[in-house]
């Protein structure tokens, strides 16, 4: 084996993080582009130090006319590599970029709860990290939408997903490939720009690294990695905070303690009431829906918000904001 400098940065990279240790079930998930071949081949030529067990994993959505040939080759791939090779495929064509990832977690973790795989490994990049920043950003988020791709996230119980190549750009993965001659499937949907992602890879990126800065992929990946660490501190103080101010009630309703948020920063007191409407909704709430909770910290009593999506509102008695999660007339 060619032992090159990504293999000795990947190698610091999964023993420095502790992404996963020796001996351990790893599930790849394998496109056939450069990213994911990449990955596989630095996992593979690194396997023989940590003794895992790697299969390959590929998901078909159908949305291509040769979403099958390309599922064929990597396919014909694994078995070249002597690699247990998993398939799962879409019962109706994935049509859209939130949907097709989505429904990629899900069958891949379908795959490693079935097959007993603890770890299921992407081949995200440093340049898909800025390119989600971007995009995240141009949207409207906070800091947790900027924070972008993490290392490591819980997709169910046991199974977790993990990213090794966030300090890898895209061109490296063209070079490391090129060097060994790795045969990259071509998706003819990179180059359609009816996908946002597509046009901020293909014109946004290069125009910001031509009139701006050259490494802005490594510069924008790096401001990722700080806002993660930043945003799990402020979640778990947020948390903190939402306990104290938490009070007991007899029915389904939430009270919070606004005496005891006023205390807090203003950043504080936004992710309390994020973290409150998130339990609520069952989805992330918006800028607007947390400006509203949050304006009640210091509103005049008897004050209250327009329903929530679900029929919930929220009213200020006293030194309490009750959150009614249906129409009660009373805390």
């Amino acid at each position: 084996m060619t032992w090159t400098l990504l293999h000795a940065q990947i190698h610091r990279t999964i023993r420095a993080r502790r992404l996963f240790a020796h001996n351990q079930k790893l599930l790849v998930a394998v496109s056939g582009g450069q990213d994911s071949l990449c990955l596989i081949k630095l996992l593979l030529d690194l396997q023989p130090k940590w003794g895992w067990n790697i299969a390959i994993a590929h998901c078909d959505h159908c949305w291509r006319e040769d979403s099958q040939a390309n599922a064929h080759h990597v396919e014909n791939l694994a078995q070249s590599w002597n690699t247990p090779f998993y398939l799962e495929t879409a019962n109706q064509p994935v049509n859209s970029e939130a949907t097709a990832r989505n429904w990629r977690y899900q069958a891949l973790t379908k795959i490693a709860e079935v097959h007993n795989y603890q770890y299921i490994i992407t081949g995200h990049t440093a340049s898909d990290r800025a390119e989600t920043l971007l995009y995240n950003l141009v949207r409207g988020t906070g800091a947790d939408g900027l924070q972008a791709l993490t290392w490591q996230r819980p997709l169910i119980d046991n199974i977790l997903l993990i990213r090794p190549l966030l300090e890898i750009t895209r061109s490296q993965t063209a070079e490391f490939c090129q060097d060994f001659n790795l045969p990259i499937w071509e998706d003819s949907t990179n180059q359609n720009l009816q996908y946002s992602r597509n046009r901020i890879r293909q014109q946004l990126i290069p125009y910001l690294q031509t009139n701006f800065n050259p490494k802005v992929e490594s510069n924008l990946a790096q401001t990722a990695e700080l806002l993660q660490a930043e945003v799990a501190y402020l979640e778990e103080t947020a948390h903190h905070w939402r306990l104290e101010a938490t009070v007991t009630s007899e029915n389904s309703d939430f009270q919070l303690n606004r005496r005891i948020l006023q205390k807090a920063p203003l950043a504080i007191q936004r992710r309390v009431m994020r973290q409150v409407l998130q339990e609520i909704l069952l989805e992330s709430p918006n800028f607007e829906q947390i400006e509203k909770l949050t304006a009640l910290i210091i509103a005049p009593n008897r004050s209250q918000t327009d329903p929530f999506p679900g029929g919930a509102t929220a009213i200020v008695k006293g030194d309490l904001i009750c959150i009614h999660q249906c129409q009660k007339k009373d805390c």
